[in-house]
């Protein structure tokens, strides 16, 4: 799949930092925080370029690869706890060992970015070139994903090989979602997550991630 992306810089003191961003708005997605697990709720657009970022935070791990949501409407039915907070989603790699508290100052240094346009492969393949081969190098984070809640933004850090794998969980939505609705009018549900079952999450929430085709803007 071709994924168009900005790349931006930003530094502070003597270290810069790149950030990767959607070229496009993430118009429809929205990230909600229910204290004790984190709801997403996409349309297909969005849950093909999540996808996309997921598996480029893989490959990337000397960037941040930022997805601006917190401003976005959400779908048109009704959310459960609504007036729970919305999330912006920031993808790293752990080696990176980046401190989220440097974050809100990185992001008001971004400029418009350079756009760029990724080659990335498809859902069902797996990239031998990114395999993450130093990940033996930090094994109390290997293959696990940890998060932080930093300026109303949601820290997703793991290996190359925990985004890489999980990745399919947003193709799965974004393949599968617009032809399950229609025809399910009673339960038109359409999800998947990331489970504390699946054995991928360290010090992290689960995350429910839904299909929704209804939208208020």
């Amino acid at each position: 799949m071709k994924l168009p992306i900005t790349i931006h810089q930003a530094r502070l003191g003597s270290t810069e930092f790149k950030v990767i961003r959607p070229a496009r708005p993430l118009v429809h997605a929205v990230l909600i925080d229910h204290d004790r697990h984190l709801d997403t709720y996409l349309d297909q657009d969005a849950a093909q370029r999540i996808g996309g970022l997921w598996k480029l935070a893989a490959s990337s791990p000397r960037s941040l690869v930022h997805l601006p949501m917190r401003g976005n409407r959400g779908p048109s039915r009704e959310l459960p706890e609504d007036g729970t907070r919305q999330l912006d989603l920031v993808l790293l790699h752990h080696s990176l060992q980046f401190a989220p508290s440097r974050w809100k100052e990185i992001r008001g240094r971004l400029g418009p970015g350079r756009p760029q346009t990724v080659t990335l492969p498809g859902p069902g393949h797996t990239d031998e070139a990114v395999i993450d081969h130093e990940a033996r190098h930090y094994q109390e984070n290997r293959d696990l994903f940890h998060q932080h809640l930093h300026a109303e933004t949601l820290f997703m850090t793991g290996s190359a090989k925990v985004f890489r794998d999980t990745a399919r969980h947003f193709f799965d939505v974004a393949r599968n979602g617009p032809g399950y609705v229609p025809v399910h009018p009673s339960y038109p549900h359409f999800c998947t997550e990331l489970h504390s079952n699946d054995g991928i999450l360290g010090d992290a929430r689960e995350i429910h991630i839904e299909y929704c085709d209804q939208w208020d803007s």
